[in-house]
């Protein structure tokens, strides 16, 4: 990835020690100590960031006031933010989410595990840069939530429609029950896994004979494969929801 990760943290040893290991993983960081000069290295075009990790706690421009100015800007309206946040600043962390910061870590934090958070926000940016997926009966058109199957509309919900486009971004490979909650629900998601099954099965259900483009990966998760590929084929390997 040649794009850098820009970290906007005004504590140097933080910042330091989160550009070190990222840097181990392969990425390309740059710093930036304050609310400011995040914004200017963000909007900067030659080398815009592929990714924001944001301290909420800055001087100056706050970091819940850089990701509204961050959400704002066509140019970064989609560039991934994992927000750094102090323990117990609950609303400090919902008004981020809802601005739409893409995740978040409390301080103290594990450097390996935020490293994983980084890398797998940057996996899910780069699937769904893909403005659409099209077979020989079914079109999903990511941007305006646009499903055809057979030329005709198919009518889903949000959530349906997220779920129907975090499998349709990866044709043919599996994706697991976690990877699915933790798109479509979120990472916070505490509720029965087993309503990841009744979406899919509502949602088989309303792509009709497009329907069998979602495979059950039984005991793992599901994987898309298109629906020309498997017009009249069986849905699951094995017995599945």
């Amino acid at each position: 990835m040649n794009r850098p990760v820009l970290i906007v943290e005004d504590e140097p040893d933080i910042a330091e020690g989160l550009r070190y290991n990222l840097e181990r993983e392969g990425l390309r960081v740059v710093l930036a100590g304050t609310g400011e000069k995040g914004l200017e290295i963000a909007l900067d075009k030659t080398d815009p960031p592929a990714l924001v990790l944001l301290d909420l706690m800055l001087p100056g421009m706050s970091g819940i006031e850089l990701c509204r100015r961050l959400r704002r800007e066509p140019s970064t309206r989609r560039t991934p933010i994992i927000m750094l946040t102090a323990r117990g600043s609950e609303s400090e962390r919902v008004a981020g989410l809802e601005l739409g910061a893409d995740d978040y870590v409390t301080k103290p934090f594990s450097v390996r595990e935020l490293a994983a958070r980084v890398k797998a926000v940057l996996r899910r940016s780069e699937e769904s840069a893909t403005a659409s997926y099209e077979d020989e009966k079914l079109r999903v058109h990511f941007d305006d939530m646009h499903v055809l199957c057979e030329g005709a509309e198919v009518r889903l919900t949000r959530k349906e429609f997220a779920l129907l486009s975090a499998l349709a971004r990866r044709p043919g490979k599996v994706a697991t029950r976690t990877q699915l909650l933790d798109e479509v629900w979120g990472q916070q998601y505490y509720g029965d896994t087993r309503t990841l099954d009744v979406h899919i099965r509502r949602l088989r259900a309303k792509l009709g004979v497009c329907g069998d483009s979602i495979e059950t990966v039984v005991g793992v998760g599901y994987r898309f494969v298109g629906c020309s590929a498997k017009a009249g084929g069986r849905r699951d390997e094995a017995p599945g929801p």
